[in-house]
């Protein structure tokens, strides 16, 4: 009887105990709180600070919050922690303070792979294929270091400097050299080639600030050099500056043409027409896109379809239609908040369907796509359920999924074989490059055109000493498929080897000289059969 008892009062004590400190707590906070926020959340922050148990992080408290109430939102609104801030946005400024040198890992080393001619690496007195031990004596080799903590340490203020310890070939001797950092050109057109006798072709990687300025400069070169017809290639181009695409397509867009337009709840209608001064009002122009070209490629690709002002070839783009605006907060973090969506010429929102707050499937989307064959065939893009515009020629255009292109190009499977996904998977390709570049670099740095160096590769035992380093990874050699994939394996150690010594335009004439979708952009270009509407 009395275990009875006893098991009845321990629970009937704790609950008692639970309910004395619950109400003792609300007497205190009744009693002895004040405090009065802008709002809930405020509120709240303001509670727990001064009233929590515990001691508590604010600031990593309040950095967790805001991050889940933008997460909340559209799939492209973004919070950018403040030590993120400068790197991304370096990357569409056209430039940065730094030391001009490109680099990447080799064994845990910082390699260096080129140096900015006249720049501030150079006029130190650095060399290409140098090795950074040290930046301000603090050792960087053989730790495995994370590639962005040393692009935020080899970057800083202009006409700062960095103290960088540098082993050169086989000397045992660390070179100390002093560099003052200084403005650093980065640009955002990679490859302005020549194609037959009159066609340009211009690689834009994104919509930088500076990259209408280094578009007009590269029309101006081939007009010159008798090239009158243009292929832009905005593949894997993801977007950027959106005032950047539009003086672009100005260039190519007679007076009073619709290039795109605006509107949000908060935002006021704005549209964009073309002002008539365009330099290539009367070229005949392609676009090529696929699945990874997004926002600013695609208000170009969709200004020119449905201005029927040229040709779209490729794969259907990504399909984002929203603007974000940058807006700095106080802690020098950066919210990019969606503030409107974009429109091209016959009215078309091309943003995709997403859910609020449900980021990650949207971002899966590019995956179901190719799961469900989109990327191999063009009858498996279901167009029944995607609202319809007319161009200015009256073709049919869709909305609400990205770019359709005029032309669909499935991609090229040819060579691809279960040994070639095995060895690109594994990111070997440039590991291989990088160790092969570093080994004959003075060889290979003798040529003074990027096509007598190709020339030179192409008499070499590359792909047998892929296979054979590739093996050592764990990837066994597989005669028969290596057989069938091996023109376009050399291809892209040829590509990658040369980018190395030379510039992207170099880089991208190997790899893009048995390119499907390049090959039927020249064949368009070049039809007596298609004119663009001017």
């Amino acid at each position: 009887m009395s275990n009875s008892k006893s098991s009845f009062r321990i629970p009937a004590f704790v609950a008692l105990s639970l309910i004395a400190g619950f109400s003792f707590g609300n007497y205190y906070a009744k009693k002895n709180l004040r405090f009065s926020g802008n709002n809930k959340i405020e509120t709240i922050f303001n509670i727990i600070n001064h009233q929590y148990v515990d001691t508590v992080d604010m600031n990593r408290l309040i950095e967790i919050t805001a991050q889940n109430i933008i997460n909340e939102l559209d799939p492209h609104s973004v919070l950018i922690p403040a030590d993120k801030v400068q790197l991304v946005t370096d990357k569409l400024e056209g430039s940065f303070s730094g030391i001009g040198v490109t680099f990447n890992m080799l064994s845990d080393t910082i390699l260096i792979i080129s140096v900015i001619h006249k720049g501030p690496a150079e006029k130190a007195g650095i060399l290409p294929y140098d090795r950074i031990i040290t930046i301000n004596d603090s050792v960087y080799a053989g730790k495995n270091i994370d590639q962005d903590r040393i692009i935020q340490t080899l970057r800083g203020n202009k006409n700062s400097k960095v103290k960088l310890g540098i082993k050169r070939g086989n000397s045992p001797e660390l070179l100390y050299f002093d560099v003052t950092r200084g403005d650093v050109p980065n640009y955002s057109i990679k490859a302005v080639n020549h194609i037959g006798d009159n066609t340009g072709y211009l690689k834009v990687e994104d919509f930088a600030r500076t990259t209408y300025n280094e578009f007009i400069t590269a029309i101006a070169k081939l007009k010159k050099e008798g090239r009158e017809k243009f292929i832009i290639d905005l593949r894997g181009n993801s977007g950027g500056y959106m005032e950047s695409a539009i003086h672009m397509i100005n260039e190519f867009m007679p007076a009073n043409r619709p290039i795109v337009y605006m509107e949000g709840k908060s935002f006021t209608h704005k549209e964009f027409r073309a002002n008539g001064s365009g330099s290539c009002q009367n070229s005949p122009v392609v676009v090529l896109v696929d699945e990874s070209s997004g926002s600013a490629s695609e208000i170009f690709a969709g200004a020119i379809q449905d201005n029927d002002r040229g040709l779209v070839i490729g794969r259907r783009t990504y399909g984002k239609g929203l603007v974000q605006a940058p807006i700095l907060l106080e802690d020098g973090s950066e919210l990019r908040l969606t503030i409107a969506r974009y429109y091209t010429p016959s009215g078309r929102c091309i943003q995709k369907n997403y859910e609020m707050g449900r980021s990650e499937e949207y971002h899966r989307d590019i995956v179901i796509r190719f799961n469900h064959g989109e990327f191999d065939s063009a009858d498996s893009i279901k167009l029944d359920d995607l609202p319809e515009y007319k161009t200015l020629g009256g073709r049919t255009v869709y909305g609400g999924g990205g770019i359709m292109p005029d032309i669909f190009i499935p991609r090229d499977t040819s060579n691809i074989t279960s040994y070639y996904s095995a060895v690109m998977q594994s990111g070997l390709f440039y590991q291989f490059v990088l160790e092969y570049s570093d080994s004959h670099h003075q060889k290979l740095s003798s040529f003074k055109t990027y096509g007598e160096l190709h020339a030179f590769l192409k008499t070499q035992p590359l792909l047998n000493a892929f296979a054979d380093f590739a093996e050592k990874q764990g990837i066994r050699k597989r005669p028969t498929l290596i057989q069938i994939s091996g023109k376009l394996i050399e291809n892209i150690l040829h590509a990658y080897i040369v980018r190395n010594f030379f510039d992207e335009g170099a880089f991208y004439a190997i790899i893009l000289s048995d390119d499907v979708t390049l090959n039927r952009a020249i064949q368009e270009i070049n039809s007596d059969t298609w004119r663009p509407a001017i």
